[in-house]
C-alpha cells in the first residue's frame, strides 16, 4: 500500500490536543497514520500515512476535518547507500 507524507499546521493545540489528533490519525479507515512527528514550538505536524490512493487519503482527511498544508506520495527512499522504490 502506498505511503504519503503530509504536513499540518497546529493552531493553538496543546501537547494533549496534538496527541489526541495523532491518535485519531492512527485509528485508521481509508487511511492510517504510521508515523507522526510534531514540533509544538512552530506548530507543525508531519505524518506518514498508508492509503490505497491519494484520493482516498484526501477524502479521509476531508471527512475527518483535517486540513493539510501539503500531501506528497513517497516514491523512493534510501536503504543503506541505495535509493530504492518505496514500498
Amino acid at each position: 500500500m502506498p505511503r504519503y507524507l503530509t504536513q499540518h499546521t497546529l493552531a493553538c493545540l496543546t501537547r494533549q490536543g496534538a496527541e489526541a489528533l495523532a491518535q485519531r490519525m492512527q485509528a485508521g479507515g481509508l487511511a492510517r497514520a504510521e508515523r507522526v512527528l510534531v514540533n509544538m514550538l512552530e506548530g507543525k505536524m508531519f505524518v506518514e500515512f498508508r492509503a490505497n490512493t491519494r484520493e482516498d487519503l484526501e477524502a479521509w482527511l476531508k471527512t475527518e476535518g483535517m486540513h493539510f498544508d501539503f500531501l506528497v506520495r513517497i516514491e523512493w527512499e534510501m536503504h543503506g547507500d541505495k535509493l530504492q522504490i518505496a514500498e
